[in-house]
């Protein structure tokens, strides 16, 4: 390695005072001097890491050492081939290695040093001696000296409390303790002499001092250090190790080819299986749920404020002359307006009160209580921009008709709060199956355009009345654009172009038939009227058949519409990456077999 750049480490526990001033002066020389690294000063003491070309650190020491405080601070030094850090700290702090909150004090009882040739010497003559690591588990990842006990700490404020997890016999037999520079076991040892160890010595210098002197003997792997060089051999050169930006981890070279290291998103130390975190947060949101929907938020009886916005066409007109015009199919208003249930800014309106293009009229409704709902309602898919959900029936995904607040919408959007969550398409209340939901106008903005241009491949499962015998087939029937009877559509010639293709997946002896269903267009109950007009009205429609229900109930006790959104495949609209997502098949679908 042709190194140019010159790392020095040193530490001095020694009192000290004027340390703004020290501060200025320090940072003052090190700007000069074009250094980088970062100085800590307290009232305890220096610690110090900088690096910088060979000259100026060289510079730099011989100033420091005009410090009578300094005169003897001893370094240890490395090369690299480039600058390990990216700027310069100097900062005041508490305590030069953070641990008690300065309460022991390393100059009143220092613990004795072990020089790395004593300890080399030792370890060669196998003299019964414990090594003790007093480093974070992440550290001695990368290397320790043979046989070392290590303590188990994340941090070095743990220090104190694995102590008392040493075994009781090694509080009369020798221990040397060691860390990366020795600044921790100046620490350390004061504080183990204290808890009952009779012999407890210091590595002096740490590993890198022990590096320098003896080389790798005894001590297998290599040290990490905190700057960009991440770790050090054993003859002071900068290893292959990396580090994690996700969790800060250093990464050895077969860590860094694991499938779960990701630079800057992951490693095998932090990594989280995306199905498995997907499962957690399912599983958090039905909970979450089930205290939204307990009691169901219709069922207790409210006043339910219906608005109503009146149209330019109807300006200077009567309220009753609006209200029979714009909701023909309800003909008791003249009871609700005596009743004094129609409002505007909450002041109740006569029959013969002029509007004004613009107004907002309520229909109050009293003690309201909406019929009952599933709310068995399950999470698909969750991301910063989508929520993708199974839904249940009868369930209406919005207020509509007689639901307010027992809707698919009411139900999540406390979840969500304050996001306020969008619909990029629509189920009908008795249709099952996955939906998606925006979570910001934006996103919605990028999604519902993909609906709307039938970019969204749509797959449905049905069963349905009747046996067709070809195993594929398609409806190609204009349906009309206007509502004739409960809501429904009717195929007419001129209406709009609609196609549906079908494949039968299941022919079973009671005479009906599981198809497959893939709108190609998006009409308004499509898949229905469609199967209804090919002489397969779907099992369970209260509509779409020969004898259609004079009105559309949404109970929890009708058969169920056999009619399930099954799989769904658009473009993420934030990545522009194809997703599919599939809702599980409902009871009512049974096995089924896709070849």
């Amino acid at each position: 390695m042709n190194s140019c750049i010159t790392n020095i480490a040193a530490y001095k526990f020694v009192r000290l005072d004027n340390l703004d001033e020290r501060r200025t002066t320090l940072r003052g020389l090190c700007e000069r001097l074009a250094l980088k690294g970062t100085i800590l000063l307290s009232p305890e003491g220096i610690n110090l890491f900088l690096a910088g070309d060979s000259p100026q650190v060289d510079k730099f020491l011989k100033e420091i050492r005009r410090d009578p405080s300094f005169s003897d601070l001893d370094i240890k030094e490395s090369p690299s081939v480039d600058q390990p850090f990216n700027r310069l700290l100097v900062k005041i702090k508490k305590e030069i290695i953070a641990f008690d909150d300065g309460k022991l004090q390393p100059l009143d009882a220092p613990s004795p040093k072990i020089d790395a040739q004593t300890l080399k010497q030792w370890l060669d003559e196998g003299r019964p001696v414990t090594l003790l690591d007093v480093r974070n588990d992440y550290e001695i990842r990368l290397g320790k000296f043979r046989d070392a006990v290590a303590l188990g700490i994340d941090n070095f404020r743990e220090f104190p409390e694995r102590i008392s997890d040493l075994p009781a016999e090694l509080k009369g037999q020798p221990v040397v303790m060691y860390c990366t520079g020795g600044i921790r076991c100046e620490k350390a040892g004061p504080f183990m002499e204290q808890f009952g160890f009779d012999e407890v010595y210091q590595l002096d210098g740490g590993i890198l001092k022990y590096f320098e002197e003896c080389g790798g003997d005894h001590y297998d792997g290599d040290c990490f250090v905190f700057d960009q060089r991440v770790a050090v051999d054993d003859d002071l050169q900068e290893t292959d190790t990396a580090m994690c930006f996700a969790c800060q981890a250093p990464l050895t070279r077969e860590e860094q080819d694991s499938s779960q290291y990701v630079p800057s998103v992951s490693c095998p130390y932090c990594y989280v299986d995306k199905a498995e975190l997907l499962s957690q947060l399912k599983a958090e949101r039905e909970r979450e749920l089930a205290q939204c929907v307990e009691p169901l938020p219709g069922s207790t009886p409210y006043e339910n404020r219906r608005p109503m916005h009146v149209p330019g066409r109807f300006d200077g007109r009567t309220l009753i002359g609006f209200l029979e015009e714009i909701h023909p199919h309800i003909n008791d208003w003249s009871v609700a307006i005596e009743k004094g249930l129609l409002q505007r800014s909450r002041k109740v309106l006569a029959a013969d009160d002029r509007l004004r293009a613009g107004d907002r009229i309520e229909h109050v409704i009293p003690n309201t209580v909406e019929p009952d709902v599933s709310c068995d309602l399950h999470w698909i898919y969750e991301d910063e921009s989508l929520v993708v959900l199974n839904k249940p029936a009868p369930l209406p995904m919005h207020p509509c008709g007689r639901f307010n607040r027992n809707t698919l919408l009411s139900f999540v959007e406390p979840i969500y709060r304050p996001q306020k969550l969008r619909v990029a398409h629509r189920l009908d209340a008795n249709t099952t199956g996955v939906v998606l939901l925006a979570r910001t106008r934006p996103v919605a903005a990028l999604l519902q355009p993909q609906f709307e241009r039938n970019e969204v491949e749509k797959c449905y499962l049905v069963k349905i009345n009747g046996t067709p015998q070809d195993d594929c087939f398609e409806v190609d029937a204009p349906i009309g654009k206007n509502a004739i009877h409960a809501g429904a559509r009717a195929v007419e010639s001129d209406g709009l172009p609609a196609k549906t293709i079908f494949r039968v997946l299941r022919r079973d002896e009671d005479g009906t038939t599981l198809v497959e269903a893939q709108p190609i267009t998006g009409r308004t109950n499509q898949i229905r009227l469609h199967l209804l007009h090919a002489g397969y009205p779907i099992v369970g429609d209260q509509i779409y058949r020969e004898n259609p229900a004079a009105t559309l109930t949404h109970s929890v006790d009708d058969p169920p519409l056999c009619l399930h959104a099954w799989k769904i495949t658009f473009r993420h609209p934030n990545s522009d990456e194809t997703m599919t997502l599939e809702a599980s098949p409902p009871a009512w679908a049974g096995e089924f077999s896709l070849t």
